[in-house]
């Protein structure tokens, strides 16, 4: 009988391992700076040689940044799915973001729902966080900017995400995430102007999504997902019908002029 030696795992691999489930997990994020090298090797319960070779070899594969002077941190590419200059062209075109709604209906249903069937009370925790400061946006109209309104709306949609427990769901809105931000925040600037309930509907909606998740009951968080994305789509789809409907008779009264 053949069998194939077994090797003992150098130490620093191990910590390797660890690291990058963390990172994957999404328990470091992008950008995130590591604790400091004395800090991280009482964690792991290592020494700083062999923290210190894994933490080479983690930068060799391009997940990790050190900084000379600075520290360590989850590299920022990993997070970027969509580069600034994508992301302009994006939000200027106007099939683009019906195409990124079209998305999220597709990727915040998934997220909903399995967010509702696997958040961890500290999922629950970090999600009522993020529910009731973008409620706390909606009490303050007027108060609040449409940016802030935005940024909160899509940490909302990302807690979600990462009560999801699915790495790929999490670190596709993760990537999506200053595209996401963005979209939004578009949106509700013109999602308000053209209908008065806007607002309460969207609060209302996002009280039910949250309860939805936080009761465990997946299948009404995903419909519930669904409905908030398409009234989102009707809204935008009444408003540019309404703009080509104005350039429309705006042409009509240019041609009429010039033929008198």
């Amino acid at each position: 009988m053949e069998v194939k030696i077994v090797r003992q795992r150098r130490l620093a691999d191990e910590i390797v391992l660890q690291l990058e489930a963390m990172i994957l997990e999404g328990t470091l994020r992008i950008g995130e700076r590591l604790p400091a090298e004395r800090a991280l090797a009482e964690r792991f319960g290592v020494s700083r040689p062999s923290l210190r070779e894994a933490i080479q070899k983690l930068v060799a594969k391009g997940l990790l940044v050190s900084r000379q002077g600075g520290g360590t941190y989850v590299a920022e590419a990993l997070g970027a799915t969509f580069s600034d200059p994508l992301v302009h062209l994006l939000e200027g075109s106007s099939e683009a973001q019906r195409d990124l709604l079209e998305f999220r209906h597709t990727l915040e249903g998934a997220c909903a729902f399995y967010a509702a069937q696997r958040a961890t009370e500290l999922d629950h925790q970090r999600l009522t966080e993020a529910y009731d400061a973008l409620q706390a946006c909606y009490s303050h109209n007027g108060e609040v900017s449409r940016a802030e309104e935005g940024a909160a709306d899509a940490r909302f949609h990302l807690a979600i995400a990462e009560a999801s427990h699915n790495t790929v769901l999490l670190h596709t809105i993760r990537g999506l995430f200053d595209l996401l931000r963005r979209n939004v925040t578009t949106n509700i600037g013109g999602m308000y102007a053209l209908r008065i309930e806007t607002r309460q509907m969207l609060m209302a909606q996002h009280q039910e999504l949250y309860r939805a998740i936080i009761e465990r009951r997946a299948a009404e968080a995903r419909e519930i997902s669904d409905r908030h994305i398409h009234y989102v789509q009707e809204v935008l789809a009444e408003g540019q019908q309404e703009a080509q409907r104005v350039a429309r008779a705006q042409r009509r009264t240019t041609t009429s002029v010039k033929v008198k």
